[in-house]
């Protein structure tokens, strides 16, 4: 596909519309992800049928931000339901329940000393989508016999890589080391402690002690 197709279609067909076209083409998660076109899970069309969806994503194809690099491909699978709420007697909720799992392998640097540590990461989720606003002002949203976890979304639907973002960056440690014992770097030269010695290490003051320090020299003014 050129780009100038990709343009083509972007700009005069809706997503659910191009989406039905992949899938009877028996194209539908093969090959086209290249095209960056995202895979928008509409409210219209779950209005009709559930959308069961297996997906794969290249490194860079989903941003995880500048301090998480995916190294293999990000692969999902599972379904999308819509589920109805009555809230009061003539209002209905429409949520978006999605389900399934995801796997892949991570670069994050070490916490201490920066060398690239590789984190591997498979998570299923359970997770349900309510209209933004819809439970301003409640105390307590009701959910339709779900223990899902709640997000929103806003508009006709949401974008499945959202999603798998979200559910990638929870899984992710706040903090990950290369080793137990890693040294770190050296805050004053920068060097790796790990690979070699600093004459300048040794010589730093424990900052502990900076705060005494500084009450006597008052006292002995």
């Amino acid at each position: 596909m050129t780009p100038l197709s990709h343009a083509f279609i972007l700009k005069y067909c809706s997503l659910e519309i191009y989406a039905t076209e992949r899938t009877s083409a028996g194209l539908r998660g093969i090959g086209l992800r290249g095209a960056e076109v995202p895979m928008f899970i509409e409210i219209q069309k779950l209005e009709r049928q559930a959308i069961v969806f297996r997906e794969e994503f290249g490194p860079g194809e989903i941003d995880l931000g500048e301090d998480v690099r995916q190294r293999t491909p990000l692969k999902t699978e599972g379904r999308a339901d819509l589920v109805a709420e009555h809230h009061g007697k003539h209002k209905i909720v429409e949520d978006i329940r999605l389900q399934g799992g995801l796997s892949t392998s991570l670069e994050l640097p070490c916490a201490r000393c920066l060398d690239p540590v590789i984190q591997e990461v498979e998570r299923k989720f359970d997770l349900l989508y309510r209209p933004l606003g819809v439970d301003a002002g409640e105390k307590e949203a009701a959910v339709t016999g779900t223990e899902a976890e709640i997000s929103y979304y806003q508009g006709g639907g949401l974008l499945l890589e959202d999603a798998l973002r979200e559910q990638v960056l929870l899984s992710v440690p706040l903090r990950v080391l290369c080793r137990e014992d890693c040294k770190g770097l050296c805050p004053t030269c920068g060097k790796n402690l790990n690979v070699e010695r600093c004459s300048c290490a040794n010589e730093l003051p424990d900052p502990r002690w900076t705060a005494l320090k500084e009450i006597r020299s008052k006292l002995d003014q």
